[in-house]
C-alpha cells in the first residue's frame, strides 16, 4: 500500500477543517484510488483537561454520502478530542471523473482505506518507540473511537471484529447490520444476487431509493447547499449494482452469525420506520431508510457491551434530526462517552447512568 500524502489543505468546510488525500495503492476502473481524511484538531491548549484529550475519533459515512457534519465533529473537539473523518475510495473528496460512486467488491477492501487513515493519524501497529511520519507528535497509547453512519457502521463493525483491541469503543449511527427485507428476506435473495455479481458485477438494478428521505431531510434544513452535493450525495442515491449489493449483503450474514466488535458499542436508532413506498410526513421523524426494529435486533450481535439507545423523533441519520431529538440523541452520546470513552481515573458524575434507556422517549 502506498503511504500517505503529507500535505492538509484547507477543506469544504472552512476553518478548522483540513483535509489530507489518501493515495491506496490501488488501480480502479479510471486510475488509481484514494480515499480522503478530513481533521479538526483542538488547541491543545484547550484540552489539558479536557476528559477526552487523549482520544482519537474516526468518522466513516453512510451510503451516497460524504462527510460535512460539522456539529458532530464540534461535540468531540469540545470534550478534547481530535476528530478524524474519511470519505472512503469513490465517495465525496475521493470521487473522480468516470469512476463508479460507491463501488466496492467486498467491505473488506476497505481495510485499505481505513489502514491509511490511521496511519496519518499516527495510530500504526508499528514497534514501540518507533514514530509514524505522518503525525510525529502522537505518541502510542491514544484512545481509538469509531463512529459510523449506516453503510460506514457495518463496514466498521465488521472492521472491528476483524481487528480486536484496535478500537477502545464504537459509536454506530443507525447501522446498516440487516437488510431491509429482514432475515428470511435476505437468505431467498441471496442466491440471485450472488449469481449476478458473479456474472455481472457492475450492472443495473431498479431504483429503490425515490428521494424521500433527502426530502425529510430537506424539510427538517440539515442537509448543505452547494454545487458539490448533487454529484456527491444525490436525491435518489448513486445507482446500485450487483457487486457491491453481494458485498454488503455478505456483511449482513457475518453479523446475523455474529461477531465481536471487542469493545464497548453505542447503537443510535430512531424509534420507527415507515416504509419509503409514498410520502409521508412521518418521514420526517421516523427512518425511512431502515427497519429500525430488525437493527435492533441485529445489534444484539455485535458484542459483548451493547447500548441501544433508541430516538423518538429521529430520523435515519440521528444527527440530522429535527432538533429537540437531535439534542437527546446527542446527550445519550454524551452520557454513554462519559461512562465507556473518558481517561483512566476520571469517573462520571454521581448519578449519571453508564448505560442509556433502551428508549428515549421526547
Amino acid at each position: 500500500m502506498a503511504g500517505p500524502s503529507l500535505t492538509w489543505v484547507p477543506d469544504i468546510l472552512g476553518k478548522p477543517f483540513e483535509q489530507l488525500t489518501l493515495p491506496l495503492g490501488v488501480d480502479g476502473e479510471h486510475g488509481p484510488l484514494v480515499a480522503t481524511l478530513v481533521r479538526s484538531i483542538p488547541h491543545p491548549l484547550l484540552t489539558l483537561f479536557a476528559p477526552l484529550r487523549d482520544v482519537d475519533v474516526l468518522y466513516v459515512h453512510g451510503w451516497s454520502d460524504y462527510f460535512f457534519q460539522r456539529d458532530l465533529a464540534r461535540f468531540w473537539t469540545a470534550r478534547g478530542a481530535r476528530f478524524y473523518a474519511l470519505d472512503l475510495r469513490r465517495y465525496g473528496r475521493s470521487l473522480r471523473e468516470g469512476q463508479t460512486p460507491g463501488y466496492v467488491d467486498s467491505l473488506e477492501d476497505y481495510d485499505v482505506d481505513i489502514a491509511a487513515a490511521l496511519a496519518a493519524m499516527g495510530h500504526v501497529t508499528e514497534p514501540a518507540g518507533q514514530a509514524s511520519p505522518a503525525e510525529p507528535d502522537m505518541r502510542r497509547g491514544r484512545k481509538l473511537v469509531l463512529v459510523g453512519h449506516s453503510t460506514g457502521g457495518l463496514t466498521l463493525t465488521l472492521w472491528a471484529a476483524r481487528h480486536p483491541g484496535r478500537a477502545h469503543a464504537i459509536v454506530l449511527n443507525s447501522p446498516w447490520l440487516e437488510l431491509q427485507l429482514g432475515t428470511l428476506g435476505r437468505q431467498a435473495l441471496a442466491p440471485l444476487v450472488d449469481m449476478r455479481a458473479r456474472l455481472d458485477p457492475r450492472g443495473t438494478q431498479p431504483a429503490v431509493d425515490f428521494g424521500y428521505y433527502t426530502r425529510a431531510q430537506d424539510e427538517i434544513g440539515t442537509l448543505p447547499h452547494d454545487e458539490r452535493r448533487a454529484v456527491w450525495r444525490p436525491d435518489r442515491g448513486f445507482p446500485t449494482a450487483p457487486g457491491w449489493l453481494s458485498a454488503v449483503m455478505e456483511g449482513h450474514r457475518r453479523i446475523a452469525a455474529g461477531v465481536d466488535v471487542g469493545c464497548p458499542a453505542l447503537v443510535l436508532l430512531s424509534a420507527g420506520s415507515t416504509t419509503p413506498l409514498s410520502w409521508r410526513e412521518s418521514m420526517t421523524a421516523t427512518d425511512s431508510v431502515l427497519v429500525v426494529d430488525d437493527i435492533a435486533r441485529a445489534s444484539t450481535r455485535i458484542g459483548a457491551l451493547v447500548t441501544i439507545a433508541r430516538v423518538d423523533g429521529a430520523i435515519h441519520d440521528v444527527f440530522l434530526s429535527r432538533p429537540a431529538p437531535r439534542a437527546i440523541a446527542y446527550d445519550a452520546l454524551d452520557r454513554w462517552t462519559r461512562a465507556y470513552v473518558v481517561p483512566d481515573g476520571i469517573v462520571p458524575r454521581r448519578g449519571d447512568s453508564a448505560l442509556v434507556d433502551s428508549r428515549v422517549k421526547l
